[in-house]
């Protein structure tokens, strides 16, 4: 009577399972339906200039023609070549800065903002100045406050006695000024992304860790970072590609000098393809920039996993 009972039981609990995994694979039909025209608009638009890359990495042509099949030469040449390891290194550097530079310096205005006071909204807007700017206007303005020895920057820090400092003629200070300047258009992305995860944390959580005899500086270790860890990964990976990615900043303010000390992997590829007329080449360094890519997400993808917050 047992055993029939169990198989009764067994045999009751079947429909009511499958009952319940029926609406869930209609959602994911669903979903799948929906999400099915932007991929295959994306493979249309996407499929053939990736494809004609892969094959012109394979070869030694110019603009015009494909050339000589040449396998994995240009891969080989990239990564035999110091130009392309000093790139990498620089671009390494410049990402680091765009992505913890600025999300320190978004969050901490982020923060700043929360609480409700006069004119928050109008802060708020001058704070998303850099981000709205056009590119091109934000660099002529580096341009004009730091490229000649009478620029505005230089003249103050010979008047404050650091003698003559030549923020784009210096390799190191090139550098220094191309990382700060990634960070002054990126911050504002930071601050809207986390504005909105600090904006999701419920107030009562506050009010318990006061009562509990949290102080701020407790407030933020156990309650707002673990809150927006999320929001701050996502942010991370969104800005590592648009620093790996982004061309506008150093050729603008740089071009990549002085002496190759400002030149990323995106401006090596371009005066590759366009320059030097080795597309071949310059798509290798292109597919290896989004090898990298690719692994970094990867990467960070997990980390949200294993931080039991995805």
């Amino acid at each position: 009577m047992q055993a029939t009972g169990t198989l009764a039981e067994r045999q009751s609990r079947r429909p009511a399972e499958a009952r319940r995994r029926r609406p869930d694979l209609g959602r994911a039909m669903t979903l799948a339906g929906l999400a099915l025209p932007a991929v295959v608009l994306m493979a249309v638009v996407n499929a053939y200039p990736v494809v004609y890359a892969g094959i012109q990495a394979l070869h030694d042509g110019d603009l015009l023609n494909l050339g000589n099949f040449v396998g994995l030469a240009n891969f080989r040449d990239a990564l035999t070549d110091p130009l392309f390891w000093r790139s990498a290194r620089f671009t390494v550097v410049f990402s680091l800065c765009g992505v913890f530079g600025s999300w320190l310096l978004g969050f901490a205005l982020a923060l700043m903002l929360k609480p409700n006071f006069p004119g928050k909204s109008v802060f708020k807007i001058l704070l998303l100045l850099p981000w709205i700017v056009p590119i091109v206007v934000s660099s002529m303005s580096w341009n004009w406050l730091t490229a000649t020895p009478d620029s505005l920057l230089p003249v103050l820090a010979r008047d404050f006695g650091f003698g003559r400092v030549m923020f784009l003629a210096d390799p190191t200070m090139a550098m220094i000024t191309v990382c700060l300047f990634k960070i002054w258009i990126s911050y504002p992305f930071m601050m809207m992304m986390m504005s909105g995860a600090l904006e999701g944390i419920e107030p009562n959580l506050y009010e318990a860790a006061r009562v509990d005899g949290a102080n701020s500086r407790q407030q933020l270790r156990y309650i707002v970072l673990p809150m927006t860890a999320r929001s701050t990964y996502i942010a991370w990976i969104l800005m590592a590609m648009f620093s790996v990615n982004d061309f506008a900043t150093i050729y603008l303010l740089t071009g990549g000098g002085p002496v190759d000390s400002t030149t990323s992997l995106i401006v090596l590829a371009y005066r590759s393809v366009f320059q030097d007329f080795r597309p071949g080449y310059g798509v290798a360094i292109s597919f290896l920039m989004t090898g990298a890519l690719v692994t970094l997400s990867i990467i960070l993808f997990r980390q949200i996993r294993k931080a039991n917050i995805a």
